[in-house]
């Protein structure tokens, strides 16, 4: 019987109309960036004219709502959706989503998940994960809507300063660049408050050449594409070195018109090799597995420094992905047809997900009964621990850059040194904890570092004696992966951790967390522990985001028998 053959429905967001902001769900002076809402259109030829070259039958549907998509779907015989979308008229964060939503229809979709769509397009999120990873990205300083500028946690300028969930470089312009602290400042960020009604991200400027480096997705693996940069040779000492809106999208503006491409950008081997790793590590990092595009920029020392990932980057025949397909040899037929066979693929391999769950299904977790193991530390657990610290969204990158350096200080100097750092786990593990542990720490940790664990990494506790004290210790960090909360796994690494300061002498156990609502829970917790509260320093994490330190005296050390 011959194989059927494949259709694909090429599902694209309707650019909005002139002056829809002005009487719609949006700010009333919010910007059209109709140049942008327009691009999409010369996505949906290329990608139409590609799939009649590859002889694959489709179909073009414009949406403007997300509440269309069900209807859509439901109604589309096409197995494969070439997914265009980019947001929608009343939210377009709501694009993030629609590859889950189209998966839950048993559809192929292609580009990135859901996942990678949503760590990637929210530029405040995806520079605490890059930093989790220990890639190098900017200073960073988030300001919500309504709120003044942190200026106790700013750092030193030149600043630009960028919507956080905008791509396209909608809401950049020459503006955004400032060179110190002020009204220029706090008026940049104003306007974006009132125009685009979300966050302000103040970034640390690199001034220095621009780079930007194409990710695509073949077998499986990522393949990095040749570094392009951007010449910005024709502009003077006094005009900003940047891609705002209007090098993008204003073809008549001196910014279009003067900043060509250069493909591939002169750069030495090492260099080149270096943009190129960070690159996919920057996409792995986000979980981005297909085509992508990696914004660099490189300081006076030529040290490089990650922007951003744009995942599902803008395809269109004059944009820089393209020009790298080309550089590389690929047709844009070719790169379609890659597309639609990683999308093909992804459905077979979460059918076989799906297929194994139901095997499983009977099985019941006992959270109460939960086989929770703790052990020292290994390097494989460093960037599990770094990402779900991460993924709980109550650190900055600076505070994850810290967990960072304890972590790799407490793998180089060993159970011996200042910082003690042990790992939760559950599943296939050697250390069991009970719910009040017992017996000689030391022999405990000397047994799972001699014997091999496969059980998933969910937890991190990390402590040490308080400088200048007898018998203070310090709980530096606690934290839980996301997804195994509430079911014990921070209570046992807490009493482990009480129970080996207690058999090293300690007599005094402090906690220091943050004043700030989402701390709630974490505060509860330690109450809950038998913490108490024994004072605050206010504003000393930032304006209205007090120090509250916990105190409780350690336990009575437990021994097991000779």
């Amino acid at each position: 019987m011959p194989r059927r053959k494949t259709s694909v429905l090429i599902l694209y967001n309707s650019p909005k109309p002139a002056g829809w902001g002005l009487s719609h769900q949006s700010p009333a002076n919010q910007p059209a960036f109709a140049e942008s809402e327009a691009g999409v259109l010369d996505e949906v030829e290329v990608v139409r004219r590609a799939l009649h070259k590859l002889r694959i039958p489709c179909r073009a549907l414009g949406v403007r709502r997300f509440d269309e998509l069900p209807g859509v779907l439901a109604a589309a015989d096409e197995p494969v959706v070439f997914n265009l979308i980019e947001g929608f008229w009343a939210d377009a964060q709501q694009a993030n989503v629609v590859p889950a939503v189209v998966h839950s229809y048993g559809k192929a979709c292609t580009g990135n998940d859901t996942p990678g769509l949503l760590f990637s397009l929210d530029k405040w999120q995806s520079k605490i994960l890059l930093a989790a990873a220990g890639i190098p990205t900017p200073k960073g300083l988030l300001v919500p809507p309504g709120r003044p500028i942190p200026t106790r946690d700013l750092f030193e300028g030149p600043y630009i300063v960028k919507p956080v969930q905008a791509d396209g470089s909608e809401g950049i312009s020459n503006a955004s660049l400032v060179s110190g602290r002020g009204p220029a400042l706090r008026r940049i960020v104003q306007r974006l408050h009132e125009q685009l009604g979300q966050p302000a991200l103040i970034e640390q400027y690199i001034d220095g050449r621009e780079l930007n480096v194409s990710v695509i997705s073949r077998r499986g693996e990522l393949e990095v594409l040749s570094p392009a940069e951007i010449d910005f040779g024709d502009f003077g000492v006094d005009r900003p070195r940047i891609i705002g809106y209007e090098a993008k999208w204003l073809v008549e503006s001196f910014e279009y018109q003067h900043t060509p491409r250069i493909l591939p950008a002169r750069l030495p081997r090492r260099l080149t090799e270096r943009i190129r790793a960070l690159a996919a590590a920057s996409c792995r990092a986000l979980s981005c597995f297909e085509y992508c595009r990696v914004d660099f920029r490189l300081d006076p020392a030529n040290r490089p420094y990650v922007l951003e990932v744009n995942a599902n980057c803008d395809i269109a025949p004059d944009a820089g992905f393209a020009a790298a397909l080309e550089a590389a040899g690929i047709s844009f037929e070719a790169f379609v047809q890659i597309q639609i066979d990683n999308a093909a693929r992804r459905v077979k391999e979460s059918v076989k997900c799906q297929v194994s769950s139901v095997k499983t299904s009977n099985f019941k977790l006992q959270t109460s009964k939960l086989p929770i193991a703790v052990r020292w530390c290994r390097p494989e657990d460093r960037q599990m621990v770094l990402s779900f610290l991460a993924e709980t969204g109550f650190f900055r990158p600076d505070e994850i850059a810290v967990a960072r350096e304890l972590f790799d200080s407490a793998l180089a100097e060993g159970p011996k040194g200042h910082y003690q750092s042990f790992v939760a786990t559950v599943g296939s593990s050697q250390l069991s904890v009970p719910s009040s542990p017992s017996g000689d720490v030391g022999r405990q940790l000397s047994t799972a570092q001699r014997q091999p664990s496969t059980a998933e990494t969910v937890g991190w506790v990390c402590w040490g004696p308080t400088p200048c004290t007898l018998g203070t210790y310090d709980i530096y960090w606690l934290g839980v992966a996301p997804a195994w909360q509430g079911r014990g796994i921070g209570r046992a690494l807490t009493d482990f951790a009480e129970q080996a300061i207690a058999q090293a002498g300690g007599r005094l156990l402090i906690v220091e967390t943050s004043s700030r609502p989402t701390y709630a829970p974490t505060r509860r917790f330690y109450e809950i522990l038998g913490y108490r509260e024994a004072g605050r320093i206010p504003d000393f994490y930032g304006p209205g985001d007090d120090r509250v330190i916990f105190r409780k005296s350690a336990p009575e050390p437990t021994h097991t028998g000779k």
